[in-house]
């Protein structure tokens, strides 16, 4: 299984930007998926939680801005981040927490990770 995040970029503030989070391999199904960010010098922050019945919670920061959706059909999720701030400038992450298959008919749950895409907020 991968997850691969894309969308990110250099925006201007108040800007926006989509993110995705595309997962692959032999997945039977994916839970919760989840997002963070790390900024240079900083801890990795936790952005954004959506579950398999589509609730999402958000970190205090991004609290109005930011919106996590999902397709499970694509095995996709996606951040929608709004009037961007220098401040939301990070490295954005997508974790998923996905049963895959291994071999036949037998079933593993793991967290994934991905790359990250780089987010830079500056006039």
């Amino acid at each position: 299984v991968q997850l691969v995040e894309s969308g990110g970029g250099l925006v201007q503030p108040g800007g926006s930007l989509k993110l995705s989070c595309a997962a692959s391999g032999r997945i039977f199904r994916i839970n919760r998926m989840s997002w963070y960010r790390q900024a240079l010098g900083k801890e990795r922050e936790l952005v954004a939680v959506i579950t398999r019945d589509d609730t999402t919670t958000y970190g205090d920061s991004v609290k109005g801005r930011f919106t996590a959706s999902r397709d499970d059909a694509k095995h996709t999720g996606y951040l929608q981040i709004n009037s961007l701030k220098p401040e939301d400038t990070a490295v954005y992450y997508c974790s998923a927490n996905i049963v895959a298959f291994v071999g036949v008919i037998n079933t593993d749950t793991m967290d994934y990770w991905g790359q990250g895409t780089e987010v830079t907020v500056s006039s």
